[in-house]
Order: C-alpha cells, then structure tokens, then sequence
C-alpha cells in the first residue's frame, strides 16, 4: 500500500517535470531564434530533450511500483488535465495529430511565400516521403494503443471479485483476501502504464527521426508551450470552479512566480 510520504514524492516528481518542460522551452526557443540553421546544434538540443523524457519515465516508473493506480488517477492534477489522460498521460497518437496540425497551420501562414518560392524548412513544408513515414507511424501507434486500451478489461477483474464475495469490508478473512487481490491489481496497471509510457516514448522518438532538426524543434516547442499552456489554464479553471480541495496549493504556479532563470546557450562549436 502507498504511504502519505510516497504521494507527495508522485506529486514532486510532476511537478519537477513541468519545471524542466520550462526550462527546455526556453532552451528549444533560444535554439530557434539564434541558431535555426544550424542543424547539429539543433539536433543536440533536440536530443537532450529527449533525455530530459526518458529520464521522466524512469522516476515514475520507480516511484508507480509503489502504488500504480496513482498514476492512473492522479490527484496531482487539474480537473480538466485529467479529462485528456490515457493510462496516465496523453495519447501517442496526439503527438502525431499535432503535426498534422502545426503543418497545416504553418503552411495557411505563410502560402504566400510557398507560392513565391520562398522556403523556410519548417513544418508547413513537410515532403511526401515525410508524409508518407509520418502516416506508417500513425498508424502502428494507433494498433498499439488498441491493444493498451485492452486494459480496461483487466479492470474489471476486481470489481467481479468484490461483487462475488458479498461481504462488508472489516468482516473476518475478508479484509486480507480483498487487500491482496487489489495489490495484484495494481501491480497489473503498473505494468500496463510502463508500457504506455514506453509507448510514448518510441512513439516522439520516431516523429523525432522523420522531421528535420529545425522542424523536430518546432514540433518540440508547440508540444511544451500546450502542455504547459494547458496546466496554468486548467488550474486556473479549477479556482474558477472552486475545486480547490484538488489543487496542490502548496506547489509553485508559473502563474505567479518567475520561471527559473535559463542561461543564454552557448555558441555551437564549429
């Protein structure tokens, strides 16, 4: 069973993770504006973001042993960023629709200089052999999360041992079958949320590898500032809506306090 202390480390671990979101913002901004030509420099900003993602998943995956369900239904977050969870985060399958959208949006931007001949290398220029790679991932990724989403069965499986057992809580030999039985459970949905987010993971890396570097950090920037976006917004609604008892009032808002200061990048090395 997960104790007090363990749930706090949940709700550290999430909100250490926006926080660097943050701070590889500032960093794949900075990358945009002074370096959008160089693509090693691009490409090794690219890659420690990643990095920064991988070792995310590891700290949950350490810290969800202790009590999967958490992450399943966490109550660390808003109200409506819970709404969007899919076996504790977003769907793969978002990562490439948010392509698909930056690539539409960019290129109703700037159609006019297309029609000039004037290119810039960015989303809004996406090549048929991308297209077609971006669409083979798409649709692995959406087999994938079918065969995930299976475990909504697994979820039934207590719900009919309970019912069968026609008991009250606290009566005697019960207390100790349905505590193990619900243990064994968890440790199902631990293992089905380590293979979502492993499925995520492949899922940018292999977005990542398509896009060239300028557009791998453009993709990069527009997934952090709705993430980000998104938390402040929904927050912001639950106050609105008085569900104070599910915000952790105690944690700092980038709301209302400064971000972290972001060292200007140093210049790529020739």
């Amino acid at each position: 069973m997960a104790k007090p202390m363990k749930h706090q480390q949940f709700q550290s671990c999430y909100h250490n993770w926006l926080a660097q979101q943050q701070l590889d913002l500032d960093e794949l901004l900075q990358a945009l504006t002074h370096y959008p030509a160089d693509s090693d420099y691009l490409k090794l900003i690219t890659n420690k973001t990643i990095s920064h993602f991988e070792s995310y998943n590891d700290a949950r995956a350490q810290l969800a042993k202790h009590d999967g369900p958490s992450f399943l239904a966490p109550t660390w977050g808003s109200t409506f960023e819970n709404s969007f969870l899919w076996i504790g985060g977003c769907r793969p399958s978002l990562i490439i629709r948010l392509v698909y959208a930056l690539c539409g949006s960019q290129l109703n931007a700037h159609f006019a200089e297309f029609l000039e001949g004037i290119r810039r290398g960015n989303l809004g220029e996406i090549s048929s052999s991308q297209l077609r790679r971006i669409n083979e991932l798409h649709v692995k990724t959406m087999k994938n999360e079918d065969k995930l989403s299976s475990w909504e069965m697994i979820a039934d499986e207590p719900l009919i041992f309970l019912a069968n057992q026609g008991r009250e809580a606290g009566e005697t030999g019960v207390d100790e079958v349905v505590d193990k039985a619900m243990d064994s459970h968890a440790l199902d949905l631990y293992n089905v949320l380590i293979e979502a987010d492993q499925l995520r993971l492949n899922t940018l890396k292999g977005m990542i590898d398509i896009l060239t570097p300028l557009q791998a950090v453009e993709f990069l920037v527009a997934s952090k500032k709705l993430h980000l976006s998104l938390h402040e917004w929904s927050k912001r609604r639950d106050l609105r809506m008085g569900i104070t008892h599910l915000l952790n009032v105690n944690n700092p808002s980038s709301s209302s306090d400064p971000p972290p200061e972001s060292s200007e990048p140093p210049p790529p090395e020739p």
